[in-house]
């Protein structure tokens, strides 16, 4: 016995020894890791970054039926992915969704472009994405009326990771996206020298209408990303009860566009973002110098002081379409595109998802319209406690993004919502007054007829869809 446990003792040795090494480094390894934390925090503080919030996800809204429908039928919303640190930081989620390279497999999709012509002869473009690499040569289930999910990016107009893995994902789940790009931006040719206004819609209620001409018998459904919720909610609020959209959501929305171009960002990103607006001005100095002072813009050192000069100093005679008749100031400007100008006009369930920590948004508490969730039914927020800009729980390693997730099982449960309200399913209760919940096909208001002088449209449209009046000219090609 005494033998055995002589022979066993060198083996029972090494095996605490092992025990003992794991645990250090175990403890090392979270050592190393609160340390990283805190010196992140604090190089963050130093920078003037927003530090992140501890309260737990939260919806807020007025009380309705569909804020009840949603708690009990949209899963996602009451179970955000959370994910552990460095991915939780704000900065690493906003540096990953917004600026990482969008060539990797991970997140990459292949899209047909239309150019659409619009009635000042400017163009915008219309991605449709149609495929992943991997899914390519692969037979799909076949769909008849597939909701059609348009996504508008943000206004610097850069395709980011963040709006590749919603497409990507929207085609796994039986979407078909289609991706807004403006005048100048994501590749679309500038044929005019106008560029479009933060929240001026106009080019956005031609697509739409376009996008409704194209596929008449499919639910339209809008996501907007970060300040690309100017521009939607500009147009939810200009078309009112006329809006062809079912329902909308905003991933890291800005709702006071002047308050965020007065407000300084922390100097990292408002570098990053000056300058990458910059260089998407410069490739067309020569076109723009008839109606701006380019050479200005480039010049400036604030983002105030850049939108400025695009579109209230000298010349500005057009833009986004719409005819003005004197160059607009600072405030008049804001007047004519300020994203919640016409909320009240809003007709459609909006829910917008938002972190406490956003670091481009700035304060919660003064960015955030809480008043308007409050009292509105057609507007609900999802506030986290992390998330970053756009990041909203996109893990590092390719997982799944939460708040793309909870955006598409959003308009799942809506459009569930309002075919059960239709039907008068709901008690009674209803979502909304009954004049604002038609899904017929809507009358235009203020003046947004499309009509065009020529007869014909440059390319035939599909032979599987029906035929497109006189409205629109356009073009197909192949990116990506």
């Amino acid at each position: 016995m005494e033998e055995s446990v002589v022979v066993l003792l060198p083996g029972l040795a090494l095996l605490f020894l092992g025990l003992l090494l794991r645990l250090f480094r175990l403890r090392v390894a979270a050592a190393v890791g609160r340390l990283g934390a805190v010196i992140w925090r604090q190089l963050g503080a130093r920078l003037h970054f927003p530090l992140d919030h501890s309260e737990r996800p939260q919806l807020i809204s007025k009380p309705s039926a569909l804020a009840r429908y949603l708690l009990q039928h949209c899963g996602s919303l009451a179970r955000p992915s959370l994910v552990p640190w460095p991915w939780s930081d704000p900065h690493i989620q906003t540096l990953h969704s917004q600026a990482w390279p969008v060539g990797d497999s991970s997140g990459e999709v292949s899209f047909a472009r239309d150019l659409l012509e619009l009635r000042d002869g400017g163009v915008v473009a219309l991605d449709w994405a149609v495929a992943t690499p991997r899914d390519q040569g692969k037979p799909r289930a076949p769909s008849a009326t597939p909701s059609i999910l348009i996504v508008v990016p943000n206004c610097w107009g850069g395709l980011t990771l963040h709006v590749l893995r919603l497409c990507r994902l929207a085609l796994a789940q039986g979407f078909y996206p289609v991706v807004f790009h403006r005048r100048g931006q994501g590749g679309c040719p500038l044929v005019t020298p106008a560029l479009q206004q933060f929240g001026d819609p106009a080019d956005l209620i031609e697509a739409v209408s376009y996008i409704r001409c194209r596929h008449p018998s499919s639910a339209l459904v809008a996501v907007s990303e970060g300040s690309g919720a100017g521009l939607l909610l500009s147009y939810l609020g200009e078309c009112g009860s006329s809006s062809y959209l079912k329902a909308a959501v905003c991933l890291s929305p800005i709702f006071h566009g002047q308050l965020w171009f007065e407000t300084p960002l922390p100097p990292p990103y408002r570098w990053a973002l000056l300058i990458y607006q910059k260089l998407q001005l410069s490739r067309y100095a020569t076109t723009l110098s008839s109606v701006m002072d380019v050479e200005a813009a480039l010049r400036c050192s604030s983002l105030r002081d850049f939108e400025e000069a695009l579109f209230c100093s000298k010349g500005t005679g057009k833009a986004g379409g719409t005819e003005q008749p004197a160059p607009l100031d600072w405030e008049g400007y804001w007047e004519k595109n300020e994203p919640l100008r016409d909320v009240d006009e809003v007709a459609v369930p909006v829910l917008c998802l938002s972190s406490w920590d956003d670091p481009l948004r700035g304060d919660p508490r003064t960015s955030l319209p809480f008043d308007l969730f409050r009292s509105s039914p057609y507007f609900l927020l999802v506030l986290t406690g992390c998330g970053g800009h756009c990041g909203l729980g996109a893990g590092g390693r390719g997982e799944p993004c939460w708040s793309h997730a909870a955006t598409l099982e959003y308009f799942r449960v809506v459009g569930e919502f309002l075919r059960a309200e239709e039907r008068g399913g709901l008690g009674g209760g209803g979502l909304l007054p009954r004049r604002r919940t038609s899904t017929q096909l809507p009358r235009r208001r203020r003046g947004t007829v499309l009509r065009r002088d020529r007869t014909t449209p440059t390319t035939a449209p599909p032979t599987d869809q029906p035929d497109l009046p006189d409205l629109f000219q356009w073009h197909r090609s192949y990116t990506r």
